[in-house]
């Protein structure tokens, strides 16, 4: 048990070294695109931090654990919205931008919905995870058309970001990029691994572990770069990054899953699935007032996503 500690001390390390090189590279290689950080954080921040997620649910679905499969996204979700933008928010406000209000935040919201909608009969099938992949597809391609054509990047408040580059070549970048998605990867798998042990060996359910420890251990890597984006002033990249995984969590990985094999989840409740669009739902007038999450509010989601898990762990 004393060695599931140590990697899991470790892999928390690694989460954050990989954030801060996924950051650095991921903004510099906007300035150089021309494309506005909130872009490149729905999208590029967001698919690859969600990397993790995306490898835990296809083995589960795999290995015929379907409620590890779901409830590690249902849980992600959960977890991106209260406790990353919570603490995020805690760390510094952040502002956001009226696309996140206006398009990203409902289309989270249309997923969730979609996803409930989808796993009624408890199955998720073939056919469904190539709609939930069309949808993947296309929420990407929007993001990209509606990407400034000027090639000015606007922040939140519709001025020009302040995102420092170095004078290196483009492909320093990207190995910045890469480098940090393997570290995360790596990291998020540790942490998975040693801590599904810890909650085996004190008897706890594979749903209640796929919602909670599989589920955070998961988005450490989204934990990671959203503080680190706040830390380092990069508000569209912290909160793009949680929008844009929550999406991705359920068109992408969820899709892909149950595409490579049907996924049955049989044990996450309708409880689970009502929070997670209570949530999204609540995040919207959140975002909106004065497009600023305040530290109020952060404190706020913290203390629901205490509430949360409190009702869901056994007793």
């Amino acid at each position: 048990m004393v060695v599931d500690f140590i990697f899991i001390a470790l892999a928390l390390g690694l989460l954050f070294v990989g954030a801060e090189g996924l950051v650095r590279g991921s903004a510099a290689v906007a300035t150089r695109a021309g494309l506005s950080p909130l872009v490149v954080g729905l999208t590029i921040v967001a698919f690859g931090t969600s990397s993790p997620e995306l490898v835990v649910s296809v083995k589960a679905a795999v290995s015929q654990q379907g409620d590890i499969a779901v409830g590690n996204v249902v849980g992600s979700n959960i977890f991106n919205i209260a406790f990353i933008l919570g603490l995020t928010a805690l760390v510094c406000p952040i502002p956001v931008h009226r696309q996140i209000i206006k398009v990203d935040a409902p289309i989270a919201l249309a997923a969730a919905i979609l996803l409930v909608f989808l796993l009624m009969d408890k199955t998720l099938g073939r056919v469904e995870g190539a709609l939930l992949v069309v949808g993947i597809i296309g929420y990407t391609l929007m993001n990209v058309m509606l990407a400034p054509k000027d090639g000015a990047a606007t922040d939140a408040s519709g001025a020009e970001p302040s995102i420092a580059v170095l004078p290196r070549c483009w492909m320093v970048d990207i190995v910045f990029i890469l480098a940090g998605l393997v570290v995360l990867v790596i990291g998020s798998q540790l942490l998975v691994d040693h801590s599904v042990k810890l909650a085996t060996y004190f008897g706890i359910s594979e749903a209640v572990i796929g919602l909670t420890i599989v589920a955070a251990g998961t988005s450490m890597p989204e934990l990671a770069t959203s503080v680190v984006a706040a830390f380092r002033k990069q508000p569209d990249i912290a909160i793009g990054n949680v929008i844009g995984s929550n999406v991705f969590n359920i068109l992408g990985i969820l899709g892909v899953a149950s595409v490579v094999t049907p996924i049955s989840a049989t044990g996450i409740s309708t409880f689970d699935y009502a929070t997670m669009i209570i949530f999204t739902v609540l995040l919207i007038p959140l975002l909106y007032t004065g497009r600023l999450l305040h530290r109020i509010e952060g404190a706020m989601l913290l203390l629901l996503y205490g509430a949360y898990v409190f009702v869901l762990w056994p007793k």
